[in-house]
């Protein structure tokens, strides 16, 4: 069994898991008509709310990284960070971490992020990645360079009308909390500054969850990989991959105003990457 090369994968998964899990919140309310759509810019917003979050990672029984992540939100606007590294058994065979950050504004019109960025460090390797969204287009600046932006590269046409990772879960919760029959469905199309993929949602009804930082009735729902573009033929998942979806608990806090994940699982490769709310406050 190649053992570093397993751990490697490691990265992968919690780059992805973590990539689509970790902004969870929404301003709305439990049920919204459509007079109050058209309005909902116009109604006065929740106050300031900030959220710091830690949870932890295991492949089976081993622990194999760790992630935090800070969040704030303010009337309409969004701003989020998120930090993920290595920790336990994964440490012994791979050195990574990975810095990630956004800001948006979720208004009337939908999800808008304004800016989202990566820095990725592996070894003494380390790439910065900033995506922008100049009228409504995904663009991205990297240093240094990618050698390859993948086969075929995301073009504009991909690009156009996609968002952040981080603000896929920003539209996410606002389905949950606006109700009028969406929920966890749809498809999210977003792009990270080289890869162009859709998020395609599937509702599981309710679950009874209990991690670490919570414990209660969470909404799950099921949320299928499908890659687009930008993708090198070594990176592209595999079959076995594709076929497991990432299942996703997500809690109501603050009165079912915001939605937060607290547990999130996949089978696919390495016996199965479970990540699960450790801590969990708000001010």
């Amino acid at each position: 069994m190649d053992f570093p090369f397993r751990f490697r994968r490691i990265r992968f998964y919690l780059a992805q898991l973590a990539a689509v899990g970790f902004v969870f919140f929404a301003v709305g309310s439990p049920s919204v008509t459509a007079d109050e759509e058209a309005g909902r810019a116009a109604l006065p917003q929740p106050g300031e709310l900030t959220l710091s979050a830690r949870y932890s990672s295991r492949v089976l029984i081993f622990p194999v990284g760790d992630i935090t992540f800070q969040a704030n939100l303010s009337g309409q606007a969004y701003s989020a960070t998120t930090r993920i590294e290595a920790a336990g058994l994964a440490a012994l065979f791979t050195d990574f971490d990975i810095n990630a950050e956004v800001d948006g504004v979720l208004a009337a019109s939908g999800i808008t992020p304004s800016r989202y960025a990566h820095v990725e460090r592996t070894g003494r390797k380390v790439r910065s990645v900033e995506v922008s969204f100049p009228a409504g287009v995904a663009s991205s600046h990297v240093e240094p360079p990618f050698g390859s932006w993948g086969v075929p590269p995301a073009s504009e046409r991909d690009r156009t009308g996609a968002i952040d990772p981080m603000s896929a879960f920003v539209a996410l919760s606002d389905q949950l909390t606006q109700g009028a029959g969406r929920g966890c469905s749809g498809v999210l199309p977003v792009f990270d500054g080289k890869a162009r993929y859709n998020l395609r949602l599937e509702s599981r009804g309710m679950d009874r969850v209990r991690t670490g930082g919570w414990r209660g009735d969470a909404v799950l729902c099921d949320i299928w990989y499908e890659p687009v573009a930008g993708y090198d033929p070594e990176d592209y998942p595999s079959e076995r991959e594709l076929s497991q979806p990432l299942r996703i608990w997500l809690a109501p806090i603050e009165g079912g105003r915001y939605f937060l994940p607290v547990r999130l699982y996949t089978r696919a490769g390495l016996g199965g990457v479970t990540i699960e709310l450790a801590h969990l406050s708000a001010t």
